[in-house]
């Protein structure tokens, strides 16, 4: 989701705020993420890295979906708030599910081979948000496009809590 904090600024300025309220929103969502990895570990720990996926993965459909939904300021700040509560703890919850579905022997290349795809994915989304804006001139289609990518990560975390409980580990 890397693609909302990269068309934050001109997505806010289009509708007519200027770059400074963009800055304290980007700010607000990167502390708010902070805060987020904190919590989504203490989840994880307690509840396992799918079960927290699932959870952010939810939370920060919600938020996209309201993304679409206003545009004032204060709107603005507070999704920039709820986005960044939401996504914080989903990549770091990728380790702990790797740990409890593999043995530790495979940890290293799992684990690398995990963040390799999950920064070029999130490379990948601004550079895709920013196309789809230049074709069609709305944010509405690259906001469409996370909804989507969302919404096959929910099904994944879905289907590895359906195994987790299937093979009856703590996932």
């Amino acid at each position: 989701m890397e693609m909302r904090k990269i068309e934050m600024e001109p997505c806010v300025m289009e509708v007519g705020h200027p770059a400074m309220r963009v800055a304290e929103m980007v700010s607000m969502m990167r502390g708010c993420g902070r805060i987020s990895r904190i919590g989504s570990g203490w989840l994880s720990d307690r509840n396992g890295g799918v079960d927290t996926l699932l959870q952010d993965s939810t939370r920060q459909q919600a938020v996209l979906i309201a993304f679409l939904t206003g545009n004032s300021l204060v709107f603005l700040y507070g999704i920039s708030i709820a986005f960044g509560l939401s996504q914080g703890g989903i990549v770091p919850s990728y380790t702990i599910i790797l740990r409890a579905f593999f043995p530790p022997k495979q940890a290293g290349w799992r684990i690398s081979t995990s963040f390799l795809f999950t920064v070029a994915g999130m490379a990948f989304g601004g550079w895709v948000a920013g196309l789809l804006y230049d074709l069609t001139g709305s944010y509405t289609v690259s906001f469409l496009n996370a909804i989507g990518f969302n919404i096959l990560n929910l099904w994944i975390a879905v289907s590895l809590l359906k195994k987790a409980r299937l093979i009856g580990i703590r996932a």
